[in-house]
C-alpha cells in the first residue's frame, strides 16, 4: 500500500507517550519536522526523585489532544492532509503507551487514514537523520534511561541487537548516583556539569569492559558509588561532589566507548550513530569523537541536536516512513508492548 499516492505532501502524524514525556509532532518527506511539541512532566516527577507510572499516565491524558491540536496549528498543516498517524507501542511505561496508542487509533479511526506502529528505540536511532543522511551499514550506541544497547544495522529498517545491558541501564545508573548525592531527578546534565571540573580520583570499576562481548553492565558501578559515599558517611568524611561526578562518568564513559570501538572491528560501518538520552552527555559525545577521528577508515559520527536525544514525537514520525516504505501497518486492535523489542 502507497499511503503517499495522490498526495502533494508526504506528512505523517505521530504520538509519542512511552515515558514522561508526551509529544506530538508533524513530519514531512521522512525527515523535516514542521512541528514537535513536547510537554514534559520533569517537575511533578521531581518530588518522587524518578518517574511514578500513575502519575505520568495522568499528565499524558491531560496534555495529548492539546497538543494534537498545537501541533497540526503549528505545521500548518490540516487532518486531511495527513497520509498516516504513527505511534510509539513499546517500549515503555505500559499506562503511559496506552494513553498514546488509544490517542492514535481515536484520530485514524476519525479520520480514515493508516496507523503506522513504531518502536521507540528505532525512533532514536532515525532521530540522527534529522541532523545528517544515514550511510550503511551503521552502528548505533543507544543510551537512555531504561536501555544500553550496541544495534547493527545492514539497510533500512533491519535492526540486529548486538550488546545490550544485563542490568542497569546507563541513564538510570545516573540518576540512582545522582539522588544519592542529593542532585534533583533528572541528574544526567549536573553530573556530566560537575565531571567536567572534577577529577578522577576515585578510580570506580569498569564491568565486563575488557570481556569478550559487547553487553554491558552498570550495577556493579552504582553500588560501589553508593557504598563509596556511604562509607564516608559513617567516617563523618565529606566527599568532593565534583570528583564523585567526575569519576562515576569516567567509569561510564570508558565502558560505552571501549565497547562501541570494539564493535564497530567486529561489524564495521560506515556510521556510527550515538542516540537516546545520555547522548546528550558532553562527556560522551567529547570521547566519541575523539576516538572516531582515530579511526583508519572513515566513519561518520552522527549524534542528533540535544533537542531530539530526549523522548519526542519527531524521531517517532522519522522512524513512521521507514515502516511506511515496509508496509508495516496495524489495525485498530493494536496494542502497547511495554517490554517490545527492535
Amino acid at each position: 500500500m502507497n499511503i503517499f499516492e495522490n498526495k502533494e505532501r508526504k506528512l505523517i502524524l505521530a504520538i509519542e507517550t512511552s515515558c514522561d514525556e508526551t509529544s506530538v509532532a508533524v513530519v514531512e518527506n521522512g525527515e523535516k519536522l514542521l512541528s514537535n511539541v513536547v510537554a514534559s512532566q520533569v517537575k511533578s516527577h521531581q518530588r518522587f526523585g524518578g518517574i511514578v507510572p500513575e502519575v505520568a499516565s495522568r499528565h499524558h491524558v491531560e496534555q495529548i489532544t492539546l497538543l494534537l491540536d498545537e501541533a497540526l496549528s503549528e505545521a500548518d498543516v490540516r487532518a486531511e492532509e495527513l497520509s498516516a498517524v504513527a505511534v510509539t507501542y513499546g517500549p515503555g511505561l505500559v499506562g503511559a503507551l496506552l494513553i498514546g496508542v488509544c490517542a492514535a487509533k481515536a484520530f485514524a479511526w476519525a479520520n480514515q487514514i493508516p496507523l503506522i506502529p513504531v518502536n521507540h528505540m528505532a525512533g532514536h536511532i532515525y532521530a540522527a537523520k534529522v541532523e545528517a543522511k544515514l550511510a550503511f551499514p551503521l552502528l548505533a550506541l543507544l543510551v537512555s534511561g531504561g536501555h544500553t544497547e550496541l544495534v547493527y544495522m545492514e539497510n533500512d529498517g533491519k535492526y540486529e541487537i548486538v550488546g545490550e545491558t544485563r542490568d542497569d541501564a546507563a541513564g538510570e545508573a545516573y540518576d540512582k548516583v545522582g539522588r544519592v548525592m542529593g542532585i534533583k531527578y533528572p541528574s544526567g546534565k549536573e553530573i556530566d556539569e560537575l565531571a567536567h571540573i572534577g577529577d578522577d580520583t576515585f578510580h570506580f570499576p569498569r564491568a565486563m569492559m575488557n570481556e569478550d562481548n559487547f553487553d554491558f553492565s552498570f550495577s556493579g558501578l552504582k553500588s560501589a558509588f553508593i557504598n563509596t559515599v556511604h562509607n564516608a558517611e559513617q567516617r563523618e568524611e565529606i566527599l568532593s561532589k565534583v570528583d564523585l561526578s567526575a569519576s562515576f562518568q569516567a567509569a561510564v564513559v570508558d565502558v560505552l566507548a571501549e565497547k562501541t570501538m570494539r564493535c564497530l572491528q567486529k561489524f564495521p560501518a560506515k556510521s556510527l550513530v550515538v542516540a537516546g538520552g545520555v547522548a546528550a552527555n558532553q562527556g560522551l559525545r567529547e570521547r566519541l569523537e575523539q576516538e572516531v577521528s582515530q579511526l583508519q577508515e572513515e566513519v561518520k559520527l552522527i549524534i542528533p541536536p540535544i533537542r531530539l536525544c530526549g523522548d519526542n514525537a519527531g524521531m517517532i514520525g522519522v522512524a513512521a516512513f521507514i515502516e511506511a516504505e515496509k508496509g508495516n501497518f496495524a489495525n485498530l486492535d493494536l496494542n502497547a508492548i511495554p517490554s517490545l523489542s527492535l
